[in-house]
């Protein structure tokens, strides 16, 4: 079941030829195996812009095949039940875009309303049975934590290595997600950045080509970090970029441009193309900021100009929405 595209662009990128048009973006569709109802983001009036409660799941699933028919995304990320409806319902059928499903739900990812999960350090669970889904998808998502802690790291290595057992009997891929660590861990002066970086390469250094990730899905800890794991063995370590928040739609695009920059070649947005007032376009601006056909400000501009004349309000300002609000890419931003 491999798409064509997403392996001619993997191929491209392993092979030391890359051209932006290589860039590998997926849509992470998958919220409610962590936040449950309120994942598929508020439901919002485009005219007005008021929002009254959230979306019902038929409109998140509308909006998955909306983003597929656009052909503007390679990987489409959702939740196993999701994916397995889609699937069977035939919206993948002739298409280039490779549906994928989440096939761990650790602890950090939990976020219903009123938990405290996330003030905890990760457990390894996982729900779906990667030989089951393997009948209708062959490319899934696993996601783990460090926390400098041998006897916490060694259970999530342990976890992730049966999970490679369990998908290579099923014949499934995957992609590796390693998230920061949602609280502050002591790392005796040294960057977080460098620690993820290290952690990542030594937990791949064992793992054979039959079992290896074919990217991985990891936080921007700026340029610098981004650049030590991105040109570490390009050739087989795939190093592609997670959204985290919505944030504004300036941080969207500053973010996509950094992480290319740094030699990022995938990324994998959820909130930031969720949380969009037109995801569509969004990403087809996202298409532009990568081949350097607009800048992140000159983008944010050209999409609110996008939405104004398709009638659509904007959540900001343009002012607003051309500021950029995360501290990691502060210092790289361009007035």
């Amino acid at each position: 079941m491999a798409d064509l595209r997403l392996d001619r662009k993997l191929e491209s990128i392993r092979a030391g030829n890359y051209r932006p048009s290589d860039f590998i973006i997926a849509d992470a569709k998958d919220p409610e195996m962590g936040g449950g109802i309120e994942a598929a983001g508020p439901a919002r009036d485009p005219k007005t812009g008021v929002t009254d409660g959230f979306k019902p799941y038929p409109t998140f699933r509308e909006a998955i095949a909306e983003m597929t028919k656009s052909d503007l995304v390679d990987v489409m990320l959702m939740a196993p039940s999701m994916g397995e409806r889609l699937c069977r319902d035939g919206v993948f059928a002739g298409s280039k875009v490779t549906p994928a499903i989440r096939l761990n739900e650790a602890t950090d990812i939990w976020s219903a309303r009123g938990s405290s999960y996330k003030q905890h350090a990760a457990e390894p669970f996982r729900t779906v049975r990667p030989k089951s889904a393997r009948a209708f998808c062959d490319l899934g998502l696993y996601s783990i934590t460090f926390y400098n802690d041998r006897d916490r790291d060694t259970r999530t290595l342990n976890a992730y290595r049966a999970f490679r057992e369990d998908c290579s009997d099923a014949g499934m891929r995957h992609f590796l997600e390693v998230f920061n660590p949602h609280f502050s861990i002591d790392l005796a002066g040294a960057e977080l950045g460098a620690y993820i970086n290290d952690s990542i390469v030594r937990c791949l250094a064992g793992v054979l080509s039959d079992e290896h990730p074919i990217f991985l899905k990891i936080a921007f800890n700026g340029m610098t970090a981004m650049d030590e794991i991105a040109s570490y063995d390009p050739s087989r370590i795939v190093v592609g970029i997670l959204g985290g928040g919505a944030g504004t739609t300036r941080d969207t695009f500053e973010l996509l441009s950094q992480a290319h920059r740094a030699g990022a070649r995938v990324s994998l947005f959820g909130r930031k193309i969720k949380m969009a007032e037109d995801p569509v376009t969004l990403v087809g601006f996202m298409r532009q900021v990568v081949e350097d056909a607009l800048d992140p400000k000159e983008a944010v501009a050209a999409y609110h100009d996008a939405l104004t004349k398709a009638g659509i309000k904007p959540m900001r300002a343009l002012d607003e929405d051309s500021a950029v609000t995360e501290d990691v890419l502060k210092a790289e931003a361009k007035s």
